[in-house]
């Protein structure tokens, strides 16, 4: 988007506040801590001050990849937790109702994410021509928060980092030791912000809800 997405105003509220107001208004989560970019220490730190959120207990910096940031996260979390819910933060659109059909199922299954099925055919292609056509009715794109059993998470994690293994979500290091993760019903209106003209679908979306 040409700048930190996170910072952007989605009404006249930050996407990043957006999102962890409704992380904070759910009475699963007892605790916040935000992974970010060292230059953004400051600014995530003092926003979450002025804007009075008590769940976020500590700001981090990442790492190099996905799985290096989030195991930051997931290191410095409160070693009690019985839990560990990962959340992109640019879902702002998140509900509470979401929130706790996924932490409830975790809870019960021990790792537990939101998808939803998959409204277009897909095609798999190689260099431009279509090798296959998987079928349909077995496809979900997964969304966050991908929540999981502390300890399984953490230990998930630093094998996947320790083996150099490529992932762009969470469930992908859990899975990689053999284990389950179980589906929720996840919204078509979690939607991540990556173009602008999502932010101008986000808008909308906020507008009916009439949290503009």
């Amino acid at each position: 988007m040409g700048e930190d997405k996170l910072m952007l105003p989605l009404g006249d509220v930050p996407v990043l506040l957006r999102t962890l107001w409704a992380l904070e208004q759910c009475a699963g989560i007892t605790e916040i801590v935000v992974v970010t970019r060292e230059d953004l220490i400051v600014p995530v730190g003092q926003l979450c001050r002025d804007a009075g959120l008590v769940k976020v207990h500590k700001v981090v910096v990442g790492g190099e990849s996905r799985t290096e940031s989030v195991l930051a996260g997931v290191r410095e979390a409160d070693p009690a937790a019985e839990l560990i819910a990962v959340h992109d933060a640019a879902r702002p659109l998140i509900t509470r109702d979401l929130l706790e059909k996924v932490l409830k199922t975790a809870e019960q299954y021990g790792a537990a994410a939101p998808a939803v099925p998959v409204k277009d055919t897909i095609k798999r292609a190689v260099n431009g021509v279509v090798e296959s056509t998987p079928d349909r009715s077995e496809l979900y794109a997964v969304q966050t928060p991908q929540v999981f059993e502390h300890g399984l998470l953490l230990g998930a994690l630093e094998k996947a980092l320790a083996e150099g293994a490529e992932l762009t979500d969470d469930c992908s290091a859990v899975e990689r030791l053999g284990m389950s993760v179980r589906l929720t019903a996840g919204s078509y209106e979690n939607i991540k912000l990556t173009t602008p003209e999502d932010l101008a679908v986000a808008e909308s979306i906020l507008e009916r809800r009439g949290a503009l």
